[in-house]
Parts: C-alpha cells; sequence; structure tokens
C-alpha cells in the first residue's frame, strides 16, 4: 500500500487547510485511516483517525470542534479538514493506514510521506 498526502502549505492563524492522502497499489484493506503530525523537536502525534467501515471518527483533544476527517471509499482517499489553525498547529502531518485494527490512536502498519503545514501568527 502506498500513501500519498498532499494539500499543506503556508497560511495565516485563524484559516483554512485540506490535506488529501490518497491509497494506492494492493488491494486496500484498512480498518482505520488516521493523520499524524510532528512538530520539530518533538514526538509524533495522533490527530484523527476514521474506521473504513462505517466512518467513526476520533480526534485528538487538541483539534476536537477545528479539524474534520472525513473518507472517499470509491477514491480511496481520506481527507483531513483544518479550520481556525494556530501556529502550534505547525507540524509535518503523516496520514496512515491500520489494517490490523486493534486501535484507532496507534498500530499503525502504512505511513505516508508527511506533509508541511506551516501557521504563521
Amino acid at each position: 500500500v502506498q500513501l500519498q498526502a498532499y494539500g499543506g502549505g503556508l497560511v495565516q492563524a485563524g484559516g483554512s487547510l485540506r490535506l488529501s492522502c490518497a491509497a494506492s497499489g494492493r488491494t486496500f484493506n484498512s480498518i482505520f485511516m488516521g493523520w499524524f503530525r510532528q512538530a520539530p523537536g518533538k514526538e509524533r502525534e495522533f490527530v484523527a483517525a476514521i474506521s473504513w467501515i462505517g466512518g467513526i471518527t476520533y480526534y485528538a483533544d487538541s483539534v476536537k470542534g477545528r479539524f474534520t476527517i472525513s473518507r472517499e471509499t470509491a477514491k480511496n482517499t481520506v481527507y483531513l479538514q483544518m479550520n481556525s489553525l494556530k501556529p502550534e498547529d505547525t507540524a509535518v502531518y503523516y496520514c496512515a493506514a491500520n489494517t490490523v485494527g486493534i486501535s484507532s490512536r496507534r498500530g499503525y502498519d502504512y505511513w505516508g510521506q508527511g506533509t508541511l503545514v506551516t501557521v504563521s501568527s
């Protein structure tokens, strides 16, 4: 499975961005699709996830109410709509696929290359 994330960029605080992640390759059999981020000097952290069947969503407290994860199963694509962005949201954002399905927040076994989001104050 290959994951291609795109849509990052530079935005002012309070602005919005939408990230996309397209999956390709052999038969796609993800249980969860998730977004993670890693800010400079910090560990990678969970942002949001969605169950591929059913579309149940999960969010980190820091983004709840501002970010929305969604998926388009026909296109094997997951999105992250980010609104009311803050400078502390600045990070490289990674999409990931979890084909094991034990947890929505960990155990992801396929990762995309990351896309940089920079929020200026």
